[in-house]
């Protein structure tokens, strides 16, 4: 008999307890999505604002819905109102404009981000002007600290190339890399030169130079591939110095508008094929577990780990959460216009025996590409010269013939100088011109306008 009262007992209250939802919503119908559309509500409704659809039956709407990153609805404010739940945020922008975030298609992520937090050289017009902010820099740091930082272009103060002299007496006791903005030369003082063991009987590496006095004695000055003799004496950049870059350049993209990037990694010539795998693995890793990416990233790795990307790929798939792509593999073909090491047909007319530097041997680059092309891999080479241009077009051509009948998508990267008959080849062998604008550049792994620098 108790249990037969405390069922109408129960059933009583939640006849009531229905009755009075029922009774809320009626007397509140803009509330009736609460429960009915529970399901379906979104995350984010921007209200109130001026936003740019790129649509053209609709280029402009004044509110939008968002579930899980992606658009739901976007239109008329009474259009998007009913995906409003109890744990929607709304957000009023009282007429602001909204814009799809810029893609940059070439960024150096984490290098941009360590570099914001080291010697800044990027705008310096004068020899004086760099000694003094070397001076600065070096203030605050302790006897046997390196000295690192980057960004100065000699073009701005006449063309002449810094050496280490400039910085020698006030840097006595700590060894100095400062890179050029192209990311294709740097410079030494001489304690790093001495740490690196660089002497005047060095000899050039493979794809690199030590620039030298008349006398034989090294400016300080290394280009491409003989970068790796200073790099590889400078202490290992810490997991937690890699994460904190990564959060601070992309807060920094966003502020641009930037929202999503194809990350070219830390790789260049000189550098460890290790370190974009490292930093995927150490840093977007972590941030995508932690919840701290804030912007969209595409991977890309150096081409001789294209065999342990494919692996990935097979294994995880392109992508490994919505935040993280892997995109393709990297090469290098030559060096950069501004360290005199971009390959040409014609010799410099400041330097008439340099017509610029191979970074790559060919035949490898052929069979690498070719490989990573077959398994599915994009491919995106580095080229600025003419001649380095001419020649990635015709291995792109080659192994198209070999790997027929796929989309290839292959890529340069920059073609910033083309003989006038390469400029239609983009076209008829469908290659990518991955290019970024020169005159837009301001420092070394650094931003365009919105872009970052190339390598």
């Amino acid at each position: 008999m108790a249990t037969g009262r405390g069922l109408v007992s129960f059933i009583s209250a939640a006849a009531a307890a229905i009755l009075a939802i029922f009774v809320f919503l009626l007397l509140n119908p803009s509330r009736r999505h609460l429960i009915w559309f529970r399901d379906s509500a979104a995350d984010l409704v921007v209200r109130n604002a001026t936003i740019y659809t790129s649509v053209a039956s609709i280029p402009f709407a004044e509110a939008m819905a968002v579930r899980n990153g992606r658009i739901l609805r976007i239109g008329t404010d009474a259009h998007v109102r009913g995906l409003i739940g109890y744990r929607t945020h709304e957000l009023n922008l009282e007429g602001k404009v909204v814009l799809p975030g810029f893609i940059d298609s070439h960024v150096h992520l984490i290098s941009g981000g360590l570099q914001m937090g080291r010697v800044k050289l990027q705008g310096i017009k004068s020899k004086e002007d760099f000694v003094m902010t070397v001076k600065e820099a070096v203030k605050d740091k302790l006897p046997g600290d390196w000295l690192l930082g980057g960004g100065w272009n000699n073009d701005i103060w006449g063309g002449e190339l810094p050496d280490a002299s400039w910085i020698d007496d006030i840097t006595r006791d700590n060894p100095v890399w400062f890179v050029r903005m192209d990311g294709h030369m740097g410079l030494a003082n001489s304690l790093a030169l001495k740490l690196a063991g660089i002497t005047n009987s060095s000899l050039d590496p493979v794809g690199g130079t030590i620039l030298t006095t008349s006398n034989g004695d090294p400016t300080g000055l290394l280009i491409d591939s003989a970068m790796k003799l200073v790099l590889t004496v400078i202490p290992e950049i810490s997991v937690h110095e890699r994460q904190e870059a990564l959060i601070r350049a992309s807060k920094y993209a966003l502020m641009n508008g930037v929202t999503t990037m194809v990350d070219m990694g830390r790789y260049f010539p000189g550098a460890s094929v290790d370190d974009s795998w490292q930093d995927l693995s150490d840093v977007y890793k972590w941030a995508d577990s932690s919840g701290k990416m804030l912007i969209r990233v595409c991977l890309f790795f150096p081409l001789q780990t294209w065999s342990r990307l494919r692996d990935l790929f097979e294994d995880k798939g392109r992508s490994l959460s919505q935040w993280i792509y892997l995109g393709g593999v990297k090469a290098f073909a030559d060096g950069s216009l501004g360290s005199n090491s971009a390959l040409f047909h014609e010799p410099y007319e400041d330097d008439p025996h340099n017509y610029g530097l191979q970074v790559s041997d060919f035949d490898w680059l052929f069979n690498a590409t070719v490989a990573s092309d077959k398994t599915g891999l994009q491919v995106a080479v580095h080229a600025i010269g003419d001649k380095a241009n001419d020649m990635v077009l015709d291995l792109f051509n080659s192994v198209k013939s070999i790997n027929e009948g796929r989309d290839h998508r292959f890529r340069i990267e920059h073609a910033q100088h083309l003989v006038p008959e390469a400029i239609s080849r983009f076209g008829v062998q469908s290659v990518i011109a991955s290019v970024q604008v020169n005159e837009l550049k301001h420092a070394y792994y650094w931003f365009y306008i919105p872009k970052f620098l190339d390598f």
